[in-house]
């Protein structure tokens, strides 16, 4: 076997097939929450409800206005959609681990 077959890829995620764009924009809506709140991993403190609560507010406002900003970040409403949704994500994957 030559070290090509010892590196068996099947069933891990090609996380190259990911938009790089909303990595960008996650990170963007992190940075500035990291600044506002001062702790990186406050997020895991707060409860699901509010993720979705602001999610859905963000994608409204994203419908509304596609081009439009959170009026207090500075940020697409797009960004903040995919922030919430990727907390989401990290929130489902984790819930039993809690």
């Amino acid at each position: 076997m030559n070290k090509q077959e010892a590196k068996a890829d099947a069933g891990k995620p090609k996380l190259t097939l990911v938009p790089r764009k909303i990595l960008t924009a996650v990170a963007r809506v992190r940075e500035y929450g990291c600044e506002k709140y001062g702790d990186p991993e406050n997020w895991k403190l707060v409860d699901r409800q509010r993720y979705k609560d602001a999610a859905f507010r963000h994608f409204l406002s994203y419908l509304d206005d596609p081009d439009g900003t959170d009026e207090e970040s500075g940020l697409p409403h797009l960004w903040h959609l995919a922030c919430n949704i990727a907390f989401l994500c990290e929130m489902e994957e984790n819930k039993n681990d809690l």
